[in-house]
């Protein structure tokens, strides 16, 4: 039994697809399954269903799994105790973000790898529920997530911006008179806003859901510049974060929404158990201290 053995069993049993596994790990996907095959034959059990669309555990693989995570985790905590007694920081670390954030990521990242250039970083893009599911799983070390009031399970944060949500509309459109609305008032209206998944868009669909309706979207974009375009053509009502809606007052009318009040909290976010790396750590920890002393827009 090979530890790469191990690691290639237990990408394929978060990813429950082979070529997700493979790209995860930066091999070829014969190779993670030729290794996985000798496992399983050196066990005398299968430990992975490929009978249907998406691989399955077995009920000895969903048995070997915690061992296979504890082992690579006791190996990484090796590693981990010699790179911190000499003060050397190697390794990977993998950052998810939100598409259109005023962060400066950038910034964030070229620090680090100035500090620490034996760090390979990754970078990504996806919607807040994945980069969420991606901490959980440990394929994320930190995220740039758009999230409600409460704190997603498993999950720790720190808020980077704090402010309403609101509708914007052309200076035409028939909201543009009311500086305030209900959100009822949205009821049957066409509504521009982020796709399913976004923290702006869950947002929206909760406080409808507990209002007794369900929004009528006539146009999703995942960029908010995009909205506001559509918005500005009369197109519907855009759903933005207020500062940004603001910042396009030649364009656009921000109209308030209250009640209820919709806020949009973006936080930096981490895993809040499990074994972190040191590299992981100290990523955290830059990107903590750095985006306290960032200013942040008005409310």
């Amino acid at each position: 039994m090979e530890l790469h053995q191990l690691q290639y069993f237990v990408a394929v049993a978060e990813e429950r697809n082979f070529t997700r596994a493979a790209e995860r790990l930066h091999v070829a996907q014969p190779g993670v399954s030729a290794q996985i095959r000798r496992l399983e034959r050196e066990l005398g059990q299968e430990l992975l269903d490929r009978s249907g669309r998406s691989v399955r555990l077995t009920e000895v693989g969903e048995a070997v799994l915690p061992y296979a995570r504890a082992a690579l985790a006791a190996v990484d905590g090796v590693r981990y105790a010699v790179d911190e007694l000499t003060g050397l920081l190697r390794g990977q670390v993998a950052v998810g973000t939100v598409t259109s954030h005023h962060v400066a990521l950038p910034d964030l990242l070229a620090e680090f790898h100035e500090a620490h250039p034996a760090v390979e970083i990754t970078l990504s893009e996806a919607n807040s529920d994945q980069l969420i599911d991606g901490l959980r799983t440990g394929r994320l070390d930190a995220a740039i997530v758009s999230v409600g009031s409460e704190t997603p399970d498993g999950i720790e944060i720190q808020v980077v911006d704090d402010q309403p949500i609101v509708a914007a509309v052309a200076p035409g459109h028939e909201l543009a008179v009311h500086p305030v609305i209900s959100l009822d008032t949205l009821r049957g209206r066409p509504l521009i806003s982020l796709p399913r998944g976004t923290g702006l868009r869950t947002r929206l669909d909760e406080a409808c859901a507990a209002a007794g309706f369900t929004p009528e979207i006539a146009f999703e974009a995942s960029s908010p510049e995009v909205l506001a375009q559509l918005a500005a053509r009369g197109l519907g009502a855009a759903i933005l974060p207020g500062a940004f809606a603001e910042a396009r007052s030649g364009q656009l009318r921000t109209v308030r929404i209250d009640p209820p009040v919709l806020r949009g909290r973006l936080v930096l976010a981490w895993r809040a158990a499990g074994p972190t790396s040191p590299a992981a750590r100290a990523l955290v920890d830059r990107a903590r201290a750095m985006l306290r002393s960032w200013p942040r827009p008005p409310a």
